[in-house]
């Protein structure tokens, strides 16, 4: 390798070539260097206009086979080139001349494939449902010492979640969590003894590979400590399970948000009586108990140039589009006047009493009365004051709004909230800290126009309840910090 000036040379094996930065092992070690600076001879040297930009993807079917295509071909149209298919399935994007620029190799599968695939180096991206469990997360690290943990290599592609499906002609018109870990644990057998017609409950979910089943699992079933029932149907794709449960007037099913078909999603809802449907504002919110982030897992080398500025295309609004079009939930910021969001003024007027009174309220209603409440929500992991992935992404967007000039000469109120638990005066401090928490976030990504919007942080405590307390998933809930712009 030698300098353009020819001032500095360089000699060693190629290890690899990204389209943009040659990879050199030298006798200084492995050297990173930017194929624009320099020129390249020898037998090793690639043929910069041919090279082809390879990716492996691996991971769960609904994505692989329902959004993924969408995003490239429309990263393919951005970029001046056409989108063909050759078995495998491959997705190849072609120059105007007709000569391949890249290649995404897909297998379609479960979740645990696809990070199976990433731990054993077979996969670039790894499409998940869920967040990794601790074995795979020990296995990455053994595998892997010195190489970024897998929490730092991952993405929000898209949004998604949990939902149980009937048949349109099932009078059922909610169900509580509670309520789903009795039918399917199969405690419950029969639909009277939920207020429905004598007839026994058919049951179905989605294959035991897929991240939705595992996440069902993890978040409803073993908190009550039950077991899945085995006397039930499993599907392959949420598509076959909507088509059986819509035939079925009793029949259940928990399956994705996207691929609900014809059967009919119900609201959860708690003891209190507080309902809570997957709707495009509670799943961007987080207010949807059961929401369930798309993740892109990523390996921990680095891309191909195009590879990478296809991952930084999932983020354009031109990709946001894609991703409702395939019936997921975009991350594109929206804003909901506090006048619009009447349910959650009931459950606030409904939950008030003895620690929350009518001045609280009013106050709330005083700071927020002329805001509009963004979709980003923060939430954190569970015990401790680290924010969770789906929030650490939200805060990477907020910070880009900010630093477009979206909220110039607006006041951000970060409004922190608390679950019922213990006394308000404390709650109240402890929503206010965590709101302080989420501020210092966004302060700390690097934003340079922080001078052009002021950051207000309030804490409501547990005034405003998006859930009954009496769970914990209903806590969970209502512990956030919300983003509201004036």
């Amino acid at each position: 390798m030698r300098s353009l000036d020819g001032s500095v040379e360089l000699e060693g094996n190629l290890i690899s070539y990204d389209g943009a930065f040659y990879r050199l092992d030298t006798v200084y070690g492995a050297l990173t260097v930017a194929a624009d600076g320099v020129s390249c001879a020898g037998p090793g040297c690639p043929d910069l206009t041919t090279f082809v930009a390879e990716a492996r993807i691996a991971g769960a079917a609904t994505v692989a086979e329902g959004l993924l295509p969408e995003l490239l071909a429309a990263f393919a149209e951005s970029q001046g080139m056409a989108l063909g298919v050759e078995d495998g399935p491959v997705y190849v994007l072609r120059r105007a001349d007709g000569s391949p620029a890249a290649r995404f190799a897909v297998t379609p599968g479960s979740t645990d494939d696809g990070f199976l695939a990433l731990l054993n180096g077979e996969a670039d991206i790894a499409l998940t449902l869920r967040e990794p469990s601790v074995g795979e997360v020990a296995a990455s690290e053994a595998a892997s010492p010195d190489d970024p943990p897998l929490d730092d290599r991952v993405r929000v592609l898209a949004l998604d979640a949990l939902v149980p499906v009937v048949s349109s002609e099932n009078p059922i018109d909610a169900l509580s969590l509670p309520d789903l870990a009795r039918l399917f644990s199969g405690e419950v057998t029969n639909w009277a003894d939920l207020g429905g017609p004598d007839a026994p409950i058919a049951l179905h979910a989605l294959a035991p590979g897929f991240g939705l089943s595992q996440a069902f699992a993890t978040r409803v079933l073993l908190p009550s400590e039950a077991g899945l029932s085995a006397e039930m149907t499993r599907h392959e794709s949420a598509e076959a399970l909507a088509q059986a449960v819509a035939r079925d007037a009793y029949a259940v099913g928990i399956t994705a948000r996207s691929g609900t078909g014809l059967a009919q999603a119900l609201p959860l809802i708690g003891e209190c009586g507080f309902p809570l449907s997957a709707s495009v504002d509670a799943v961007k919110a987080e207010d949807y108990p059961l929401t369930a982030p798309v993740y892109m897992y990523l390996a921990p080398r680095r891309l191909p140039l195009l590879v990478r500025q296809f991952l930084a295309f999932t983020e354009t609004e031109v990709a946001e589009r894609q991703v409702s079009d395939a019936g997921f939930v975009n991350q594109l910021l929206t804003r909901t006047p506090l006048a619009l969001q009447g349910e959650r003024l009931s459950n606030a007027i409904r939950a008030a009493g003895e620690d929350v009174d009518l001045q609280e309220l009013q106050t709330v209603m005083e700071v927020l009365d002329s805001a509009e409440r963004l979709s980003t929500t923060l939430r954190f992991n569970a015990g401790g004051a680290d924010l969770d992935i789906q929030s650490r992404a939200s805060v990477g967007r907020l910070a880009a709004a900010i630093e477009r000039g979206t909220f110039d000469g607006r006041q951000l109120i970060f409004a922190g909230f608390s679950d019922g638990d213990g006394p308000s005066t404390v709650n109240a401090r402890l929503s206010l800290r965590r709101a302080d928490v989420v501020r210092d976030a966004v302060m700390a990504a690097g934003v340079a126009a922080l001078d052009r919007v002021e950051l207000v942080t309030v804490g409501f405590g547990e005034a405003m309840p998006m859930a009954c307390d009496d769970t914990d998933w209903g806590r969970a809930v209502n512990r956030r910090v919300e983003v509201w712009v004036d």
